[in-house]
């Protein structure tokens, strides 16, 4: 469905629900509040599916939201991962993951589920920046392309890592980190010795996870502190070198591995440990709500359970502020605990501390992937027992 000539024929078009941006939260709101029957627009400023710097793992959280929203991962492409390994300078240790899950790029991921969207009679904007949303009268509107209008009865924000103009999130608990991503293709020997596994490699000023994607890739993902990162001049060859003199099995891992990107995508100021507590109104979702720090694998799962509980929420009758309150009481902790887990993996003494911790007990890296996951009896539910009944609000 392409709505592009309702846009190109009018100035400013009305509708139930505007939701902004395309990927997994947005996704999932569209998608269920178009199966409820509300008209349903969602705009994403990609023209094209894009690459995100992402971890790529689908906890089993994030698995159950996708199969409910109709999404067939394993037709995808998505694959295994069963255990998890830590390795720094000290040696490797390694844990069975106390649940199951996969891994898919987001590239293939986000543009199954706008298919889906537009399936379920959402319309999708493809190309479209939104330049700012603002209250109109008791509804929304919001300018796109620097001319056109949208309003909205409600409006859903779901922009990702980045912020709206005007609507920056504040800084979180760890905002000094930059995150770097690359895919690789590795020699036969390494692909296979990395099968159905997440490495979680540690290194000075930073972490980064290794884990299988699609297509016999895999997906390098990143964090430094900026310090460390300006102590290296800034280049990703120089992190990228110190990363492997850290760390012999990510060394090992990439003897002879190929790039897959003509460079690393980058991205800064991501305010990890922020966790929103209050509305104006404008329902905010994903990392727009909460910004859990990378090494937990949850990041997925959390934008799911945001699109989908925020859209069962709306459906019954309840507003953006409560919605904010238990969104927020439901991933405070988790995302509090793991702020402070990723703050001593890029501090030496602590990093230190925990590899030696983990070598005696590698159950700890059970224990702290549990400790960061949605509560089972905090997952939305009530949107998949009848998604096709309109509920006035």
């Amino acid at each position: 469905m392409d709505s592009r000539p309702i846009v190109r024929g009018a100035h400013q078009v009305s509708v139930d629900v505007l939701v902004v941006g395309g990927g997994l939260a947005g996704s999932a709101a569209a998608i269920l509040l178009a199966r409820a029957g509300r008209e349903v627009i969602l705009v994403e400023r990609e023209s094209q599916p894009q690459h995100k710097v992402c971890g790529e793992f689908l906890s089993q959280e994030a698995l159950m939201y996708l199969r409910q929203l109709g999404v067939d991962v394993e037709g995808l492409g998505a694959v295994a991962i069963r255990s998890v390994r830590l390795a720094g300078r000290t040696g490797v240790s390694e844990a069975v993951l106390p649940f199951a899950a996969m891994s898919l790029t987001r590239r293939r991921l986000d543009a199954e589920l706008l298919l889906v969207a537009e399936s379920a009679g959402a319309t999708v904007l493809r190309g479209c920046r939104v330049n700012g949303v603002q209250r109109l009268g008791e509804g929304w509107a919001a300018v796109i392309d620097g001319a056109k209008t949208l309003s909205a009865k409600v409006a859903f924000l779901a922009t990702g890592k980045h912020d709206l103009h005007a609507r920056a999130r504040p800084k979180g608990r760890q905002p000094d980190l930059v995150a770097f991503k690359m895919y690789w293709r590795l020699s036969p020997q390494q692909a296979a010795a990395l099968e159905k596994h997440v490495e979680l490699v540690l290194y000075r000023g930073g972490y980064a996870g290794l884990q299988p994607v699609e297509e016999g890739a895999a997906n390098l993902c990143c964090l430094v502190q900026q310090a460390e990162l300006q102590r290296l001049g800034g280049r990703w060859e120089n992190l990228l070198a110190a990363m492997r003199r850290d760390c012999a099995l990510l060394r090992e891992r990439l003897q002879g591995a190929v790039p897959l990107l003509e460079r690393p995508l980058a991205i800064s100021s991501i305010p990890y440990g922020y966790v929103r507590d209050a509305s104006d109104g404008l329902w905010a979702l994903g990392d727009q709500a909460a910004v859990i720090p990378s090494f937990t694998g949850d990041g997925m799962s959390i934008a799911l359970h945001s699109g989908s509980l925020a859209a069962e929420m709306y459906l019954r009758g309840d507003n953006a502020a409560q919605f904010q309150k238990r969104l927020q009481g439901e991933l405070s902790q988790q995302v509090g605990f793991a702020t402070t887990v990723s703050r001593g993996l890029v501090w030496e003494p602590s990093r230190s501390l925990f590899l030696a911790a983990v070598k005696t007990w590698p159950g700890l890296l059970g224990v702290v992937a549990r400790r960061t996951r949605i509560a089972s009896a905090e997952l939305s539910s009530r949107a998949w027992v009848d998604s096709s009944r309109t509920v006035k609000n």
